[in-house]
């Protein structure tokens, strides 16, 4: 049967339209499985719409900071500048912080405030702040203001408090920011 040109091309004209319709199933198949994994992959996403809240431990040291007393008035003081910090996660995740500060303190107790920025893998968050020290602990919050990425149009709230520090020349401090996305 196959010997005969004739019947060949019969066989493969007949084997073709099970070929193809084989080959639209699979596609289909594959397709549906490409785009649940697309929504599983967004929803899963850890800054996808909604509401997330980030915690961490974040380091921070003065860049250009200069801190001015203040006449006539014993420990009076009026400080400001650039500071950069460190973000660290409970898993290892790690972001930076670009910040401007400014404080006015009497003998160590006072209030602060300033705008920062924090860049993460996923995009970025900036944010006011403005809180108060007293006994060497500063407790403030943030007003989210903006951000990038996967963070994009993010607003939201969070606090600053300071956390035991065994180190000179820098701050340590727990942040919590909730940050809600559009779509919320």
């Amino acid at each position: 049967m196959l010997g005969n040109p004739g019947n060949v091309s019969r066989w493969r004209g007949t084997a073709s339209i099970p070929d193809q319709q084989t080959q639209e199933e699979h596609m289909r198949k594959s397709l549906a499985v490409f785009l649940s994994g697309v929504a599983l992959a967004i929803a899963a996403s850890p800054a996808s719409a909604g509401e997330q809240v980030l915690e961490f431990k974040l380091v921070t040291k003065p860049i250009d900071f200069k801190i001015t007393e203040v006449a006539n008035i014993e420990g009076q003081t009026v400080a400001s500048g650039k500071l950069f910090g460190v973000a660290v996660f409970k898993d290892g995740r790690m972001g930076v912080k670009e910040f401007v500060n400014s404080s006015d303190t009497l003998k160590g107790t006072g209030s602060f405030f300033g705008y920062s920025t924090y860049t993460f893998e996923e995009g970025s968050i900036t944010a006011r702040y403005a809180g108060s020290v007293k006994d060497g602990r500063s407790n403030g919050e943030y007003t989210i203001l903006s951000g990038t990425g996967a963070y994009a149009n993010a607003t939201g709230t969070g606090t600053i408090e300071s956390a035991p520090n065994p180190f000179k020349g820098v701050n340590l401090l727990n942040i919590k920011l909730v940050v809600r996305t559009p779509g919320t």
